[in-house]
């Protein structure tokens, strides 16, 4: 019998034959997950600009920080926002551009109308320290007159002590400026007649200004008038320094302020009527003393 064939061993590892010297082994590919890191890395040398979403606020930012996002805010830190620079003027200037004391902001240049002096002393004789002949100086101071022998001052005083009698004893109703008929119904009529009740209702608050009225001694009725009156006075503000509409029904405009002054002349009787009140309290309080 013949014997089998000597089977050949397989070479081991360690007995592989190595590569030639002259010839470099080639790199062993990056792994999979390495070569995917590398992806996702981001490059150093191009940096994304932030946008609003990606720098959440911190929920213990400053108020300044969310201030800077408002319109209008110049965006440096520290900054102030910007204000409307006509409002800004409206406050601190008169018609004429000239600079307002505090007084001045209430009725620029002083009463221009009878009407207006009128509603001057009705709030200076209402104040809580009622000073009728300082409202008297506030016309002559404002509007100075030729008066060599005070004739002017007196007729001025003889309409300041009717006021003060009407707020003592007699009925205070309302005291309405009887107002011209409109010559057309335009949008500057519209602007006129609102410019008009504003200096009203200013001329009756400096009068109350006048008398150092403290709105706090009075009751939350009156303060209430008080504010809205105020409010009213904004709102006639804005009326005067807005733009004309393309299309409007000024017949309607006046109507409009046909209620507002209704409604305004109803608010200074309010304001009367507490200030009388508190008089009265403060008058039988000092005679109890």
């Amino acid at each position: 019998m013949s014997k089998a064939p000597p089977k050949k061993a397989k070479p081991s590892g360690k007995s592989a034959k190595k590569p030639p010297a002259h010839v470099k082994p080639s790199p062993k590919p990056a792994p999979r997950k390495a070569a995917e890191k590398e992806k996702a890395a981001p490059r150093p040398a191009v940096a994304a600009p932030p946008t609003k979403s990606a720098a959440p606020k911190p929920a213990g930012a400053p108020a300044s920080a969310a201030a800077s996002q408002r319109p209008g805010h110049s965006g440096r830190p520290g900054a102030p926002p910007k204000k409307s620079g006509r409002r800004a003027l409206a406050q601190r200037r008169g018609p004429d551009g000239e600079l307002l004391a505090p007084g001045e902001i209430l009725l620029p240049g002083g009463p221009h109308t009878m009407e207006e002096i009128l509603y001057l002393f009705r709030g200076s004789v209402a104040a809580e320290h009622p000073v009728p002949a300082e409202g008297v100086s506030e016309v002559l101071a404002k509007r100075p007159l030729p008066d060599p022998e005070g004739a002017v001052r007196a007729e001025l005083t003889k309409h300041a002590t009717g006021m003060e009698k009407r707020f003592e004893s007699g009925t205070i109703e309302a005291m309405l400026p009887a107002r011209p008929p409109s010559r057309g119904r335009t949008f500057q009529g519209v602007v006129e007649r609102a410019k008009l009740r504003r200096r009203e209702i200013g001329s009756f608050l400096r009068g109350l200004h006048l008398g150092r009225q403290e709105t706090s001694h009075m009751d939350s009725h009156g303060e209430d008038s008080l504010q809205k009156l105020m409010e009213w006075a904004a709102r006639l503000e804005n009326l005067v320094e807005s733009d004309e509409p393309e299309q409007a029904d000024y017949a309607q405009f006046h109507r409009g302020l046909d209620q507002l002054e209704n409604t305004t002349e109803a608010l200074i009787i309010d304001v009367e009527q507490t200030l009388r009140r508190l008089r009265d309290r403060n008058r039988t309080k000092m005679a109890a003393e």
